[in-house]
Parts: C-alpha cells; structure tokens; sequence
C-alpha cells in the first residue's frame, strides 16, 4: 500500500514537471533558443554578469523594496476603473493604401505604432495578435484590439525596444516576418527572432550609440540608452539590452523612447542631436513604487522638455491594465502636466492618422 502511494506521488509529479516542459516548451517563450554571449559579454554595458543602466536604478523603491510584499499588494488592492467601463473609440485607418509620399504615423494603443518618413515604413513593437501564453498576461480593453498583422503594409523597418511581452510579442512577429525587410533591435533580441524563423540578413542587432549598418544619406538609426530592465520569464535577469532609438531621415527626427526611468538620458540625447521633431515617450503602467524603471506623468511632461521635442506622442496605455491605476489618468495627468509647456501633446485615437503639420485631437480618454 505504502509503495502504492509513492508511485501515485511520483507519477503526479512527473505530469506537472511534463505538462510545465510542454507549456515552456512554446516557442514565445524562447527558453530553446541558442543564445550568443560573444557580443553581449563584449559589451561596455554588460558587467558582473548583466547589462547595466547608466546610474543604479532598483526595480523597487522606496517603502515598497520588497518584491514580494509589492507584487502582493499588486495582486490584491483592487483599484477601481483599472479598465474602462465602455469600449475604447478607435478607427479603422486602411494602413496598405496610405500613401508613402509623405510622412504620418499611426498608433495602435500601447506601445505598438506605425509611422512612414522619407517613403520608408517603420513599425515600433508591435502587439497586434493576442494569443496564448500572451494572453495570460494582457487582455485588451474592448474596442482597442481591431488590427491584426494581416492588416499591416510591407515594413521596411521592424524595431524592438527590450523583450518585455508587451513589445515583443511572438504571434505577431512570426505573422509579419516575410514581410519585414529589416529588423533594428538592442543586444540579445536577435536570439529570440532568429528561433522565431528570422534570417541572419534581417537582423541589425545593437548596442548603446551604435549606428544602423543601413546608414545613408537619406537615414540613420541610432540606438540610445534607456533606464529598464529585461527578464522575459524565467532564469537571470537583464540578459537582453533594453534601448531607445534615435531615426532621422529626410531632416526631420523621431525619438522612439521604449520603456525607462527619468534620468539624465533625455538632457544628454537633446545635446546630441538637437531639437526633436517627434518624441514617442511613455506615460502609463506605473506606479511610484517603480518610477525607477518607467515615467510618472510629471517626469513625461519634463522628459518632453529636457529633450526638446517639438511634438509628443504619449504611449504605453490606452490597451493594457498593467499596472492599478485607472485606466485614463495617465493621459489626464499628463494633458494637464502639459499645460503651458514648449512642446505639443498629441492625444490620438488607436488607428487614428496623424501628420507632422497642426491638428487638433479630441479627448477620448474622457469617458
């Protein structure tokens, strides 16, 4: 009988450990991929056996460092409004017959956005398929989730900010891959879209203040630092670089900010390359018990400022609830942080076309 109960145990036991290999065995996870150390360790960023921000930046601060007592609080304080209560407005732009004879950009809620400059498309972290295991994460606020790979033009330029799974999202990425012609990325992001069917030939993989190899006189792409951090699951963290992105083409600048932590970065990037036509930066998901790692409204308003950007671009809400604060204060905190300031908020619907000359937007966040 005795013996009879252990092997029950053990055969329990070898079901969960089969069913856990199965599911990590998904491809989105990239536990299988073959990493290559050689560049990442060669990195002036990567030091003691991880990349490193540019000044300590712990994921936890303040009264809350522990992870654990603060990712409990997450789970059980039960913030109302962390979703909206009726479908986000949005619009249905047809993206394969715009025009790339002039310069536009399209946002598609989040941190996923298309724009075209100098008659090339570029598309910035795309999340556009939710499947599973992503979905176990992220579900979309009804009315955000109206476009899909297919609805994508050809892109001339796929960009990944960091790894994280809402900016790098394996469904959309394995949909959209005969049809990107190259990939820019930070350090360590290579092995994943390699694993993933991306050929060698595609891919630019970068580090800090490294110049596109597709550099001409029409366009470069600089890769800048952020203030984040990487770990797409499990094992160690920060493996992979996390980065901010510089593309100037045709005379104009577009900032693509990724995720980050206000620091110096953003006074040191104006002295670098001069006013900013167009700043991408983040105002959503998070929390002063990890304003180390991503931007309070307040610090979004100043980042604008100390960048000198001419136009901003608010992203990183709008579609997800990742984080306990109401759904629609991001975008009202930051429009009222505005008032008064040296750079113009643009408050866009999802699929909603913007241009680089005057427009006016309604505040549909208001509902």
């Amino acid at each position: 009988m005795r013996m009879k109960i252990i092997f029950i145990i053990l055969g329990i036991v070898v079901l969960f450990v089969g069913a856990g290999l199965a599911i990590l065995s998904h491809p989105a996870f990239g536990l299988w991929r073959h990493v290559s150390k050689e560049r990442i360790q060669a990195s002036s960023n990567y030091r003691d056996g991880m990349f490193q921000n540019q000044e300590p930046t712990p994921q936890f601060t303040g009264d809350t460092a522990s992870t654990r007592r603060t990712f409990w609080r997450f789970l059980t304080n039960k913030d109302t409004l962390r979703v909206p209560q009726q479908p986000i407005p949005a619009i249905k732009t047809d993206l394969k017959n715009l025009p790339t004879d002039s310069d536009w950009l399209v946002w598609f809620g989040h941190s996923s956005y298309l724009f075209c400059l100098e008659g090339k498309r570029y598309l910035v972290d795309p999340v556009l398929k939710p499947e599973w295991p992503a979905t176990l994460m992220m579900k979309p606020f009804e009315g955000t989730d109206i476009y899909r790979p297919d609805d994508l033009p050809d892109i001339d330029v796929l960009i990944i900010t960091h790894e994280h799974w809402d900016h790098m999202e394996y469904a959309t990425l394995r949909d959209i891959r005969e049809r990107v012609q190259t990939v820019i990325c930070p350090l360590g992001i290579a092995d994943y879209l390699r694993y993933w069917g991306y050929a060698n030939e595609q891919i630019k993989e970068m580090d800090w203040y490294d110049q596109s190899p597709i550099t001409n006189d029409q366009l470069q792409i600089t890769c800048l630092p952020s203030r984040h951090f990487s770990n797409r699951l499990l094992g160690k963290r920060n493996q992979t670089l996390w980065a901010s992105f510089m593309v100037e083409a045709g005379g104009r600048k577009v900032y693509i900010g990724g995720d980050g932590g206000y620091d110096k970065r953003f006074r040191e990037i104006h002295e670098r390359f001069g006013s900013i036509d167009l700043a991408f930066l983040e105002n959503g998901q998070y929390n002063v018990a990890w304003h180390a790692i991503h931007l309070l409204p307040i610090e979004t308003a100043q980042a604008s400022e100390d960048i000198h950007a001419k136009k901003v671009v608010p992203i990183h809400a709008g579609k997800f609830a990742l984080a306990r604060h109401m759904w629609n204060e991001p975008y009202r905190d930051l429009l009222a942080e505005s008032a008064g300031r040296s750079y113009e908020l643009l408050t866009p619907r999802i699929g909603e076309l913007i241009t680089f000359n005057e427009q006016s937007f309604e505040h549909w966040f208001d509902i």
